[in-house]
């Protein structure tokens, strides 16, 4: 594989100078909405999932402006990152929403709801290709489609390989039986989907016995239930997390070689990188075929939060 670059035009990881800081020539252009409250760790997991890709890719991290932080000062959010309002006539090849640690509750009491909505829409004149991870695919399914989801009896939580995959798919292009699909998974609800009756326009890419749908596929956005960035120590972590807080938690399933000694068995690294790269594969394909923006459409009354 050819040894390309990935570059952050902002973010905790650029201000602390803890990753390098590169010229690309005409590189894939991302925006991150990073939802996650252990913001600088997930920027440094999605740097360095790209920089594993074959492709350049430029990451811009956003947050959403209208949410009341309780992890991180507010000064230094606004600061390091972008919000709707300052990139709002700009134009992205992706975008990629993260999970979000308010799964419990009704989409509609987070805080910040309204504006996931705005961006949601806003991206549909502005990006390519969208990506929603774990809550955001859960909450992505449920502004596209109506989907609502439920809470599970107990987390999931751990590594689960994919048991049925759509090989025709451009988001499965390199796997097959002797390269399955790994992914982890941390959640506590799911959505509720009918694999049978789908709602017109959705598609299952990826499902596990154990996890149900894995990747699905829509109009231009891909829904990972799953969270493909995280590195060999994430779940270790958040277990630890978990049994600190005295919250119910079992040890992290497919995961631990010698969970005595902390050894962790990193089964989903390669499948992670292949699906990031086939995601970006769409964004470079659609780069090259689209010789004009559809500046008609971007018209439509989508007005930032």
């Amino acid at each position: 594989m050819i040894e390309m670059t990935v570059n952050a035009t902002n973010g905790l990881i650029r201000a602390d100078g803890e990753w390098p800081d590169c010229s690309l020539k005409d590189p894939i252009s991302i925006v991150v909405l990073n939802l996650m409250p252990t913001r600088k760790t997930t920027e440094l997991q999605f740097l360095s999932r790209f920089d594993d890709c074959q492709f350049d890719v430029q990451l811009t991290f956003m947050y959403p402006a209208t949410h009341h932080f309780n992890g991180a000062p507010r000064k230094l959010i606004e600061k390091n990152y972008v919000n709707l309002t300052q990139i709002y006539h700009q134009q992205f090849d992706g975008l990629i929403i993260t999970g979000a640690p308010v799964e419990t509750l009704p989409f509609e009491d987070v805080d910040y709801w309204q504006e996931i909505s705005t961006i949601i829409d806003w991206a549909k004149t502005h990006v390519k290709e969208k990506l929603f991870e774990c809550w955001a695919a859960q909450a992505g399914l449920y502004h596209d489609f109506g989907i609502q989801k439920q809470l599970l009896p107990a987390k999931l939580f751990g590594i689960y390989t994919a048991t049925k995959v759509d090989l025709h798919s451009p988001l499965t292009a390199g796997f097959d039986a002797d390269y399955p699909i790994r992914m982890p998974q941390s959640r506590n609800t799911q959505s509720i989907i009918n694999e049978t009756h789908l709602p017109n326009g959705l598609r299952i890419v990826v499902s596990a016995r154990q996890s149900g749908p894995m990747i699905l596929s829509g109009d231009h956005t891909t829904y990972i239930t799953g969270h493909p960035e995280y590195q060999a120590q994430t779940l270790a972590q958040e277990y630890q997390r978990d049994l600190n807080k005295h919250l119910p938690i079992q040890p992290p399933k497919n995961y631990f070689k010698n969970m005595a000694m902390g050894m962790v068995d990193y089964s989903w690294r390669t499948a992670s990188t292949k699906i990031y790269e086939n995601w970006v594969r769409l964004l470079v394909n659609r780069q090259s075929s689209l010789a004009v923006w559809p500046q008609a459409k971007a018209k439509q009354d989508i007005s930032p939060v």
